[in-house]
């Protein structure tokens, strides 16, 4: 009998629905949201509002391109947290009542651990255990992955998310939401090395990017009081540099991790793992160490409902299910 699950993504901004028959993706819905742009960043309110719009025609598609009727589905999973806690809401409360109508199992699925799992959407796969580096607007993670729902957190941010950081740079060097893709584009027509900043020492594998944030501030404040057409003539130099310290510090944890544990299958996740320059400098590292690396396509980097039907389909083989109880999570540690 085929294991037919509907998944539902709704942590932050956009509205994603998938489906997945015995581990094979079948359709994946995404519906973005144009109205934060305007605001330079998320508003959950907003959200929340275009969740509620988006909900029921992205779950239509999902269904119709998989070509499943309702009747024929196992599970519905959503994604519990961590995430905007109105946006939430709506995931879960759409497939709490589409279980309960269908009296089929619901499966509750954490938003960063789907990000990971997201590698097992196509080859090439990770073998276990293996190490990913989780980095997005919120989190900035680093484990150590034993099995599809065994993961120890090895390190992570002691204050801001490098996603964040990159998004915060942006709106200071006045780039529109969200900047971090756009610092990405200008990076590539800029050198790298034109400017330094300051890599934070850090104890262990943990991160930090309030201080920083705080030396790419400082330094764009100085250098414009000179001459307030920097930011304007130098913007490639810019984004090039402070992309290559925000991608410096990333692959040098992952090095410390790397000797610390003897594992040198290296997975990157979450929607930072979309960066062009972190992605050739991990492959890079890769060919000078001899690490394997893996890298979901650019389709599953950013939030997707697939990635959330993935966790789902190895929590249904353990029989892992949610009670109707359950309820959104804002905050949720992935230990």
């Amino acid at each position: 009998m085929q294991i037919t699950i509907l998944a539902i993504e709704s942590s932050c901004d956009d509205t994603s629905a998938a489906v997945i028959q015995d581990s094979k993706i079948r359709s994946n819905i995404v519906a973005n949201q144009e109205v934060h742009k305007e605001y330079g960043g998320v508003v959950p309110e907003l959200a929340s509002r275009a969740h509620q719009q988006h909900i029921i025609p992205v779950v239509d598609q999902a269904l119709k391109v998989a070509g499943v009727r309702p009747d024929e589905l196992s599970a519905i999973a959503c994604t519990r947290g961590p995430g905007l806690l109105g946006s939430l809401l709506v995931g879960v409360s759409f497939a709490k009542a589409m279980a309960l109508a269908l009296d089929i199992p619901l499966i509750d699925v954490h938003h960063m651990k789907a990000h990971i799992l997201a590698h097992f959407i196509e080859p090439p796969v990770p073998s276990f255990p293996f190490l990913c580096l989780t980095v997005s607007g919120g989190h900035t993670q680093l484990l150590r992955v034993d099995a599809p729902l065994q993961m120890t957190v090895l390190g992570e941010t002691l204050d801001d998310a490098v996603g964040e950081a990159f998004d915060k740079t942006a709106k200071l060097l006045g780039l529109p939401y969200p900047g971090g893709p756009l610092i990405d584009r200008y990076a590539r027509q800029g050198n790298p090395q034109a400017f330094s900043f300051p890599i934070p020492q850090v104890e262990g594998l943990h991160f930090s990017f309030s201080g920083l944030k705080t030396s790419i501030l400082h330094f764009l404040q100085k250098q414009s009081r000179q001459d307030r057409q920097f930011i304007e003539k130098h913007l490639p130099d810019i984004c090039a540099s402070v992309q290559h310290t925000f991608v410096q510090i990333l692959i040098q944890k992952l090095e410390q991790a790397v000797k610390q544990t003897g594992i040198t299958e290296v997975g990157i996740a979450g929607g930072v793992s979309a960066n062009s320059a972190l992605r050739a400098a991990l492959q890079q590292k890769a060919e000078q160490a001899g690490w394997r690396v893996f890298i979901p396509a650019m389709q599953y980097c950013t939030d997707n409902a697939a990635m959330i039907a993935m966790a789902a389909h190895y929590q249904y083989m353990e029989g892992k299910f949610a009670s109707l109880q359950m309820h959104a999570t804002a905050r949720w540690s992935i230990s």
